[in-house]
């Protein structure tokens, strides 16, 4: 079981508050777009961020467009897994595809804030004195996830084919 501090947020927080759109194209080098994670939605978050920290969120997170620097942005912040009433389809599909693990939790954000330590582990959540079942994924999906990522997978698969 591991434990993880959180970060909340309600819902319909779209793309764009995520990773601000005037940015998708000026910005290339890695740290520039983690830096801008959350600032028009919480200024503050890059300061307080850490590894291994979760996002809480509630119902259609990451709607909008389909920019993958709405992930990236919280991925290279330390971010590895995000839990949300809902996602937005293809936010939900950019997590799988860059390694984050997209969670399914209806409750979770009504009951934990900002700072509070949840604990995680293969098919659980425990968090303000309950326990929630983590919905588990298809194999492929969670091969993705294993590998860091769609990418990381298919180099994978790549070089250990002589390719």
């Amino acid at each position: 079981m591991t434990q993880h501090r959180v970060h909340v947020y309600g819902d319909n927080v779209n793309t764009d508050l995520i990773f601000a759109g005037k940015y998708t194209y000026t910005l290339r080098e890695r740290d520039e777009i983690a830096r801008r994670a959350l600032e028009d939605l919480d200024p503050d978050f890059v300061k307080r961020v850490q590894p291994g920290d979760v996002i809480v969120a509630g119902q259609n997170w990451g709607n909008g467009s389909s920019r993958e620097q709405a992930v990236t942005c919280l991925k290279w912040n330390g971010i590895r897994a995000i839990i949300a009433a809902s996602f937005g389809g293809l936010y939900l599909r950019n997590c799988i595809n860059q390694g984050v693990h997209p969670i399914v939790c209806p409750a979770l954000h009504t009951l934990v804030q900002t700072g509070d330590v949840i604990e995680i582990d293969d098919g659980t959540i425990r968090a303000a004195g309950q326990t929630f079942a983590i919905p588990p994924l298809s194999p492929s999906v969670q091969a993705i996830l294993d590998a860091g990522g769609l990418i990381p997978m298919l180099a994978r698969r790549f070089r250990s084919e002589g390719g």
